[in-house]
């Protein structure tokens, strides 16, 4: 077992946005209605409640972008998030992308919760939730597609600065070890603590 090295962080993580989106928009059409009821591996998450977080990040993010600010509330659910969580995902991650591609892509600062950020740190954030959601989404659908090599290689070395090794409960597990001829998308999972070589597990 061989941690990976360190890489520096990436430039212009805006990029990294569109690859994943399009990666976990990928992985969401294999959701049907009989698959809400799997697990995955976010600790405690099924299918629908994964599907029903990341549409909440994703309407974050996209405010962040599109209007400069994130809120502490979250959105009020609308029925289109109970009904059919998979199709909201969808339409929310495309929403998403549009709005990384529009007038708001420019933005040098966003505030969350009234305190500024640098908005590639809010991209950056945004493109390593999505994809790893993405993969969470794949794995609990018995496709268990990887995230592509360059992307993950980017989003390892995003989640090395933003994700603290220690202390992380409730939001990651521990880094787990992985074999020295891991791909990157499996040490990237294994580093937010998934399991990346066998079926869903514990460990969001």
């Amino acid at each position: 077992m061989t941690p990976a090295a360190p890489t520096a962080w990436p430039a212009d993580t805006a990029r990294l946005l569109e690859p994943s989106i399009s990666y976990a928009l990928g992985a969401a059409l294999a959701v049907t209605p009989e698959l809400l009821a799997r697990p995955t591996p976010c600790r405690k998450w099924d299918l629908r409640m994964l599907l029903r977080h990341a549409c909440e990040s994703l309407a974050a993010f996209g405010e962040g972008i599109e209007a400069g600010r994130v809120g502490l509330d979250p959105a009020a659910e609308d029925a289109d998030l109970t009904a059919d969580p998979a199709r909201a995902f969808r339409e929310r991650a495309s929403q998403l992308l549009a709005a990384c591609t529009g007038p708001g892509r420019q933005r040098q600062v966003v505030e969350i919760a009234s305190c500024p950020r640098a908005a590639d740190v809010l991209a950056a954030t945004a493109a390593l939730e999505v994809a790893v959601h993405g993969w969470d989404i794949s794995r609990a659908c018995g496709r268990c597609r990887p995230i592509p090599g360059a992307l993950a290689v980017d989003l390892l070395a995003i989640a090395r600065v933003l994700v603290p090794r220690t202390n992380r409960h409730p939001l990651f597990a521990a880094p787990l070890p992985v074999a020295a001829t891991a791909d990157p998308s499996d040490r990237l999972a294994a580093f937010l603590g998934r399991y990346p070589g066998i079926a869903p597990m514990p460990g969001h």
